[in-house]
């Protein structure tokens, strides 16, 4: 389907020896590349409907030196949504208070009602966009909910919506994202053996598959996990909804997004 990356810490870190071993899957996720490098709440996203291993662009940035606090990377093999800029990861929204929210994805959305009026809405076809939007939309509803359009929103409040909405959402799909709002790193996957961490001083790493000989563990699994500066915050409910691979499901989704 496709394969994330990410890294929260607290200071700057070097990163080209994960990004390039990152990168060198890209013969199974042929699909395209992308990188979102956060300073503060500015996100920085850099990518292409190519294939990572073929990209100049991407050997001219990695043969310089690249330093992130927090970083997402993404290379994506289509499942919905043909080969495009405006279906590559990572995806950005703002929402009502100015924040910029940055997610990647890897998996796809099989049974999700609440998605559905966002195809008219978004700039490309891929589901994992739909998702962005639907949680903005969340997000704004509860801003004006809380009448907080002065100040911030509680924060406590903010993890608990997002939790609800991965539960939501990972029902009869499968949901591994990243998402980013220019302070929180937020975590989830409910697929086995389909996402690892590793933790050194001050610094997580999270990728698909490992990238080096380290320390690597599952992440755990149906549950949401919320990061800062490298550090673990916070944990949302525990909840059933594994995804197990369907070949069958796939065909179908397949031949549905074909027209066939």
């Amino acid at each position: 389907m496709c394969e994330v990356f990410g890294v929260t810490a607290n200071k700057k870190v070097q990163l080209n020896n994960y990004l390039n071993q990152f990168f060198s899957h890209s013969n199974e996720n042929p699909s395209g590349w992308g990188i979102a490098t956060f300073d503060g709440k500015n996100v920085s996203v850099e990518k292409e409907p190519v294939r990572a291993d073929k990209s100049i662009y991407l050997k001219s940035k990695l043969r310089d030196d690249v330093f992130a606090s927090n970083l997402f990377g993404h290379i994506r093999r289509a499942t919905i949504g043909y080969d495009s800029y405006i279906n590559s990861h990572p995806f950005t929204a703002i929402d009502d208070l100015g924040r910029t929210w940055t997610l990647i994805h890897n998996g796809t959305i099989f049974e999700a009602p609440e998605l559905k009026p966002y195809q008219y809405a978004q700039a490309g076809t891929t589901d994992s966009e739909r998702i962005l939007l639907y949680i903005i939309d969340r997000i704004n509803n509860q801003i004006k909910d809380d009448n907080a359009s002065v100040k911030e929103p509680d924060n406590e409040r903010l993890y608990k919506l997002i939790d609800s909405i991965v539960v939501e959402l990972s029902k009869d799909n499968k949901l591994n994202i990243l998402l980013y709002d220019g302070e929180n790193m937020y975590i989830h996957k409910n697929a086995e053996g389909t996402l690892f961490e590793k933790e050194e001083r001050d610094v997580t790493f999270f990728s698909t598959k490992p990238l080096d000989r380290g320390d690597w563990s599952e992440v755990e699994q149906n549950r949401l996990l919320v990061y800062k500066n490298g550090s673990h915050i916070y944990s949302g409910t525990k909840h059933n909804h594994s995804y197990v691979e369907d070949p069958e499901k796939m065909k179908l989704l397949y031949l549905a997004f074909s027209g066939l």
